[in-house]
């Protein structure tokens, strides 16, 4: 019993990201938590209609999470809903959706991130509040990106350490920067005030939001690999993505 509790964790912030049918009547369930990541969960007996956790095992809701189990997949214990967050609708939901799959997909379970979960919670809550989605994916991607180690060089040259100048034109070339723009080349392309805005999370200008939009679209597709987004085209029919 000793080494059973050593292995058990109570009362963990957490967010539900998906959740699947297991066996007869249970569910994996893939998390995201403040103090140890990414975790899978099967939750016994969750489909049963009198399950506990039937009605709290919500996705976009803050939870508190007690589980057990050393194995890749652990043994969810209890769930309680924390409340306070609104309800996603409509293009917010999709948009919720999206970032949860990013997060399926570009990290690894059992590695903490503790500011990208406050900065998850933190685009959850401006979903439920905007209208800006675009704006708000925007940040949500640069903070993903930058806390997985790929962060985004936005106010000086890759090959010459220049400052970006609002007025020039960029090349932004994956795994490498911003290079100044002469005539054809790999990269997206970019105007410097596009960079600078994207540093100081300013998305009001529309140029600064096509562009911005094309170059988080074709990174976060590099570090995808052979991994598609399901969401993405749902936002996209939206026009939203």
């Amino acid at each position: 019993m000793a080494g059973s509790d050593r292995l058990r964790l109570d009362d963990q912030p957490g967010y539900v990201l998906h959740s699947y049918p297991f066996r007869e009547t249970s569910l994996v369930v893939e998390v995201f938590t403040r103090h140890h990541g990414r975790v899978a969960l099967v939750a016994r007996g969750a489909r049963r209609p009198k399950s506990a956790v039937r009605g709290v095992l919500l996705a976009f809701q803050p939870l508190l999470l007690s589980w057990y189990g050393k194995n890749e997949l652990r043994t969810l214990h209890k769930a309680e809903w924390q409340g306070g967050m609104p309800q996603l609708q409509g293009r917010a939901l999709i948009c919720g959706f999206y970032i949860n799959e990013l997060l399926l997909k570009l990290t690894a379970r059992d590695d903490p991130h503790e500011a990208l979960f406050d900065r998850y919670t933190e685009t959850l809550r401006e979903l439920g509040e905007t209208d800006a989605h675009a704006m708000v994916l925007r940040r949500f991607e640069r903070r993903l990106l930058q806390e997985l180690g790929y962060g985004l060089i936005l106010g000086h040259e890759a090959e010459t350490g220049e400052p970006i100048q609002p007025d020039a034109f960029y090349r932004y070339v994956v795994e490498q920067g911003p290079v100044r723009e002469a005539g054809e080349g790999n990269g997206v392309q970019l105007r410097g005030k596009t960079l600078l805005d994207m540093a100081n999370d300013d998305y009001s200008d529309p140029i600064t939001q096509q562009q911005s939009k094309l170059l988080m679209r074709t990174l976060i597709n590099h570090h995808l690999g052979e991994h598609t987004l399901h969401t993405r085209q749902l936002l996209r029919d939206l026009q939203e993505l």
